[in-house]
């Protein structure tokens, strides 16, 4: 198991470097008692003790709206745990939280629409990995918080070491609180069911795209009530495949449903190269192609809004694919749901090896909306749900004895638990810690010797940490080649735009024309100027 932060990466980041800020190297930094914020009344006199040089008024009731990402749910339980979490809140800071959701369908245009929107929004969920964070920043997206921090998020800001905080600057300025504390895997690959890959033939674990297409065979040819892969074409897997055939590593800069950028290698991780220019985008054209005329997915996959993975917990699905942290808690509800199924997982970066990278510290976060009208109680909530341990695991487990139980040490779920009913997600990847994180019966207890024990004989530091590609001399081209991929890519990734070869060439001319060779241009520029930073 590996940690975001990587002391390989921290270990060269330079005195002068693009996010210096001040303050000690102390990884161990503990926040100090006088730092927490004592309980405030509702009163007009009520105050809170920060730990700065004066109280802080909490006289004035506030309602705190925080944006997150995922389905809002519907069965009433998240609204029971927020009114639970709220009474804490009023009671310490006079004010409570309101969620905010960017639903998954098109969520990509809603989140950045919601940015640029000029609402006002207090704490905003952020990924400078796959929610175009640092675009998001140039905008103006993101309060700077150098100076707010210390006072209203003081356990917050001193228990973040000041190499973290470098990576969590645009132009010298904090714009970002980190999920620095957190360990998991998210890199991706697909899940299928080992009993039926047996069935096949297949004994052990799947390490190619090959393997895979003989998989959803068997299944096209054997299971004629299952659809082999239920995919929505919602989201691309050729940067998967361009994981699995390429060397090349993912870069922290969206060109929307596909990579179009990528560095070349880790020994050549500042050279910028793409994936849609090699023989790598007509193979996977081709490859897609093919499983869509052997039916391994519907034929109106373009318009499927099918979840796949509860078919695939009913048994009417063979396929799914996302991440490795998906995978532990998904294969425990297979075993429940599909008793010897077996599930497993063909991550990506199994095939070539060469590219498998530690997650960004970044990867999940929390910012502060430029249009907020209340930073300093947001930061004060904020601060309260990251060092509370009763708010934790309330907004992240739920409440104890309906969504949860410890037994043992372990998290577990309540006797005549029912799902439908008594679910609960908050969908908070904003700031989670291991400290206060519950071991769960609910996660596959086999995920660290098997995956785990892989990965961590691949994996590289993460070397993108303080790149920030400014976007300005761009701005326009990458929203074109955004809409491009958006409008071309389904129907190359599913196999519906014809032949492959021709459907790639237009794809490839459309980026050209949208200005492919300005950005690819300005992107090699900027990464140089990093290379030399971080290198000398």
């Amino acid at each position: 198991m590996f940690k975001k932060s990587s002391a390989i990466l921290l270990s060269i980041l330079m005195a002068s470097s693009l996010a210096a800020c001040s303050g000690n190297n102390n990884k161990d930094n503990k926040p100090a008692e006088s730092a927490k914020p004592s309980n405030a009344g509702t009163n007009a006199e009520a105050s809170t003790n920060t730990g700065g040089d004066a109280a802080v008024d909490t006289s004035k009731f506030v309602k705190i709206s925080y944006l997150v990402l995922g389905n809002k749910p519907t069965n009433g339980q998240f609204e029971k745990v927020l009114a639970e979490v709220n009474k804490i809140m009023k009671e310490k800071i006079n004010a409570e939280l309101e969620w905010k959701w960017v639903e998954w369908a098109d969520w990509q245009t809603k989140y950045n629409l919601t940015l640029a929107s000029g609402e006002s929004t207090d704490l905003i969920t952020i990924g400078t990995d796959w929610l175009d964070t640092w675009g998001n920043a140039q905008r103006g997206a993101f309060m700077n918080l150098d100076d707010l921090l210390p006072k209203y998020a003081p356990q917050t800001f001193n228990s973040i070491p000041e190499e973290d905080w470098a990576e969590s600057k645009y132009n010298g300025k904090i714009v970002l609180i980190p999920e620095n504390d957190y360990t998991q895997w998210v890199n991706h690959g697909f899940f299928y069911r080992g009993d039926w890959a047996k069935e096949a033939g297949i004994t052990e674990p799947i390490k190619d795209w090959e393997g895979i297409g003989k998989y959803l065979q068997y299944i096209k040819d054997n299971k004629p009530d299952v659809i082999p892969w239920d995919a929505v074409s919602g989201v691309s897997t050729f940067g998967g495949f361009d994981t699995s055939y390429t060397d090349n590593l993912e870069l922290p800069i969206s060109t929307g449903y596909l990579p179009v950028f990528t560095a070349k290698s880790f020994d050549e991780k500042y050279t910028i190269n793409s994936p849609v220019f090699e023989d790598t985008m007509v193979k996977y054209a081709t490859m897609m192609k093919e499983w869509a005329d052997k039916g391994f997915w519907r034929e109106d996959v373009l318009n499927n809004k099918n979840d796949t993975r509860a078919s695939l917990r009913a048994g009417l699905t063979g396929m799914d694919q996302h991440h490795t942290q998906t995978f532990g808690g998904l294969r425990v509800q297979m075993d429940k749901d599909q008793p010897g199924s077996e599930l497993q997982m063909f991550p990506f970066a199994r095939q070539g090896g060469n590219n498998l990278l530690e997650l960004s510290i970044t990867h999940g976060g929390t910012s502060v909306g430029a249009h907020s009208k209340n930073p300093e109680r947001a930061l004060m909530a904020y601060d309260l749900i990251r060092n509370d341990e009763q708010i934790y695991h309330l907004l992240n487990y739920g409440i104890e004895g309906v969504q949860y139980e410890v037994k043992d040490g372990k998290r577990q779920q309540p006797a005549g638990y029912d799902e439908a009913k008594d679910g609960f997600y908050a969908d908070f990847w904003g700031g989670r810690v291991d400290k206060f994180e519950i071991p769960s019966v609910t996660t596959w207890d086999q995920l660290e010797e098997t995956l785990y024990a892989e990965y961590d004989k691949i994996k590289k530091p993460y070397p993108y940490g303080q790149f920030v590609f400014d976007k300005t001399p761009v701005e326009a081209e990458l929203t074109a080649i955004t809409q491009v991929t958006g409008e071309m890519g389904p129907a190359i990734a599913y196999g519906k735009a014809g032949d492959p070869a021709k459907a790639v060439e237009e794809f490839r001319s459309k980026l050209k024309t949208a200005g492919y060779d300005k950005v690819l241009a300005e992107l090699q520029k900027q990464m140089d100027a990093y290379k030399a930073l971080i290198e000398g």
